[in-house]
Parts: structure tokens; sequence; C-alpha cells
């Protein structure tokens, strides 16, 4: 079942609203307010926020390498309103957007259990690295 919600691409970001959905979606506790419009308009290539009437239920951004690659971050959707397709829209406009922005590669790291979904929405597996730094 796809969910009837308004995509929004680089929409204007409430940075205490996205942090509320960021935190019902990773299940944490709210850790107040982050700098999320700053970063966005510093820092990604595009994003997009999924809406059900006036409410911020989805989001999705790429950073840029100043190259060809651009790498998906922060794919969220409210708990409320999950399993009714609004990712795979998300990442589906959000790959359009880079596409249109010159990009040639779109990555995404992801743990195991999402792989049958990033696969769903046109990514192959690979092999990647990573390191914590703090």
């Amino acid at each position: 079942m796809t969910a009837t919600v308004d995509l929004r691409v680089r929409f204007s970001v409430d940075d205490d609203e996205l942090g509320r959905l960021h935190a019902r979606a990773f299940g944490s506790p709210d850790a107040g307010t982050t700098p999320w419009r700053a970063r966005l308009e510093r820092h990604s290539v595009a994003w997009v926020g999924a809406f059900d009437g006036n409410e911020l239920v989805g989001f999705v951004h790429a950073c840029g390498d100043g190259g060809t690659h651009a790498f998906v971050l922060d794919t969220i959707v409210d708990p409320g309103h999950q399993r009714r397709g609004i990712a795979s829209a998300l990442i589906h406009t959000l790959r359009a957007e880079v596409t249109a922005a010159g990009y040639s590669w779109l990555h995404v790291d992801y743990e195991p259990a999402l792989e049958s979904f990033y696969a769903s929405c046109g990514f192959r597996s690979t092999l990647a690295g990573l390191i914590r730094l703090d």
C-alpha cells in the first residue's frame, strides 16, 4: 500500500520538527535542537520531506563529494507511517534530484535488515568499510 503524501524537495526545514521526527524514527529521546537547516544548506545536494498535510512524516537527504559521488543519509519515516511506500518514494525522488544535479553515483550504507528495501530501490550490495572516530 502506498500512502498519499506530499513530497517536497528542498523544503524549508524546521530544526525542531525534523529533530522530533528523527528521534521518533530511531526510537531515541529528543536530544534538543540540531541545526538541520544550516547543515543541509551547507552540505546537501538535495533533501526531500514527506508531508501528511502539514506534518513531516518522512525525510532523506544526500551529500555530495564535489565530483560524481553522492551519499544517501538519514532515511527516516515516522513509525506510525511506515510500510506504506513513503521511504521508497523519498529515495526515488532523491535519486532524481541527485541525477539532475549531475552526479553519476549514489551510495548508501545500511544495516543488513535493510538490504531488500534498498535493493527494491535499485541499489546493489557492495562491500564498504567503516571506522568510528570518537
